[in-house]
Parts: structure tokens; C-alpha cells; sequence
């Protein structure tokens, strides 16, 4: 659990500070709504750490381990996003040699040089923080956390669906999977008490500046960032600077 935690709020860091060397901006990039976690990164860290026991023998079998269980990992976090939230959270399909967008090569060697520092650098220095606690604070710190994230999950989840369902009838959309629960949800907004707790706590803006990448599938099949729907939203806190390749498209 310790792992978890630690991965996944260091996953969040580094997907936070991509977003501001690669886009000029800072951005969500947390899996749930009020935790700084990127639950991938904390996932695979610790399937990566206990699967790859076997393959640690030189940097070529490490490699080939973190290839493969990285892109197992990412592939399953994928398809529960599909099919527990609705929600598309990386598309890899316009990337050459993908699997139905959710793992592609390019990413896959990603996770087999991460695998050797993984193992060789950044576990090692893990293990010697976590080592610093004593057991029953470890523990107590451990599943303290895994349970804010569980019920930071739950909501997150309540949250996504009654986002989707005000996107389509705000917008007469057509999305795929959203029919399962659209009427329910449809009914519960127009409650005034759901109504209001929605729009303070789970607004249209709230949702996109946490998940500003977020993508949906219509009925035609096509992936659609919200974002392109929701134009007078900022998907960004704040811009700190414009990339160079984005001046010059504006030119």
C-alpha cells in the first residue's frame, strides 16, 4: 500500500511537470478528484516491483519485463476506465503499432527503460525513506490513504457520471455507454438537492480542469475531447508560457 501511495503521488508529479515543459501550462493530471494521485503509475509500480523479481538479472531482462508487464498494466487500467467511468483517459490510436489505443510500442519501450531505473535507482531510495518509520506508522499512514483514495474513487466515479450526463443533455450528444445510466441520472439532477451539491461541488469546470484531457466515444465510434465541446472553459489553471510550435501555427 505504501508503494501505491508513494508511486502514484510521484506519478502525478511527473505527469505535472510534463504537461508544463511539453504543453506551457499547469494542469490536472490527478486520476481522481481531490487526491494528488495518478493511480497508473502507483499500479504499475507495484506490479512492476513484484513481477519483475524474476527478471531482475541484467538490464536486457529487466527491459523486456518492464516492456511487458508495463503495457499489461496499461492496457488493463485502459479498458476499466472504459468500462467503470465511461471515460478514455490516453488515446494512442494515431500512434503507429497501437492495440485498440490503449498501449502502442512507443510506450510500451517507455516502460521497459523505466523498469531498469526502477529497479536499479528509484526502488532502492523508496525503500530506504519507508525505512525511516516505524511499522505501525507506516501501516496506519498506508491505510489511511488507500482509503481516502477508495472513497475519493467512489465519488469520482458519482462525479463523472452525472458529468456525462449533463454533457449530453446539454449539448444533444449521442455517447457510447452513457445509456446504461442517463434517465437515472437525468432523474437525480433535476432533484434540487442533487442539483445543487452538483453544480458546487462537481461544476463543468471543476470536472474539466481536473481531468482536462478527458475523451469521450460517440455512437459513430469517433474519440472526442470534451474540451472541444466545452470551449468556453480553460482545460488549465494557468498558462505559465506558450510553446514555441504554438506561436507559429498561430502565425
Amino acid at each position: 500500500m505504501a508503494y501505491f501511495v508513494i508511486y502514484s503521488i510521484a506519478g502525478y508529479l511527473i505527469e505535472t511537470l510534463f504537461a508544463l515543459v511539453t504543453k506551457g501550462v499547469i494542469e490536472s493530471r490527478r486520476s481522481f478528484l481531490y487526491g494528488p494521485f495518478c493511480g497508473i503509475y502507483g499500479l504499475g509500480a507495484v506490479v512492476m516491483v513484484i513481477g519483475l523479481q524474476r527478471f531482475n538479472k541484467n538490464n536486457y531482462t529487466l527491459f523486456c519485463g518492464g516492456f511487458i508487464i508495463g503495457s499489461i498494466v496499461e492496457y488493463v487500467i485502459s479498458w476499466i476506465g472504459e468500462i467503470l467511468f465511461d471515460i478514455k483517459w490516453w488515446d494512442y490510436s494515431n500512434i503507429p503499432f497501437n492495440i485498440n489505443g490503449r498501449v502502442c510500442i512507443l510506450f510500451s519501450v517507455f516502460w521497459g527503460v523505466l523498469a531498469i531505473y526502477l529497479m536499479a535507482h528509484i526502488h532502492p531510495l523508496v525503500e530506504k525513506f519507508l525505512n525511516k518509520f516505524t511499522p505501525h506508522l507506516l501501516k496506519t499512514a498506508s491505510v489511511t490513504f488507500v482509503i481516502f483514495m477508495f472513497l475519493d474513487c467512489l465519488i469520482t466515479g458519482f462525479a463523472l457520471k452525472m458529468f456525462f450526463t449533463k454533457l449530453v443533455n446539454e449539448n444533444e450528444l449521442e455517447l457510447q455507454g452513457v445509456g446504461t445510466y442517463l434517465k437515472e441520472y437525468t432523474a437525480m439532477y433535476e432533484t434540487p438537492t442533487v442539483k445543487k451539491v452538483v453544480d458546487k461541488f462537481f461544476s463543468n469546470e471543476k470536472m474539466l480542469k481536473t481531468f482536462p484531457n478527458i475523451k469521450v466515444t460517440d455512437k459513430e465510434g469517433n474519440i472526442i475531447l470534451v474540451r472541444d465541446i466545452l470551449t468556453d472553459i480553460d482545460p488549465y489553471y494557468f498558462r505559465v508560457f506558450t510553446p514555441s510550435h504554438r506561436k507559429e501555427n498561430k502565425n
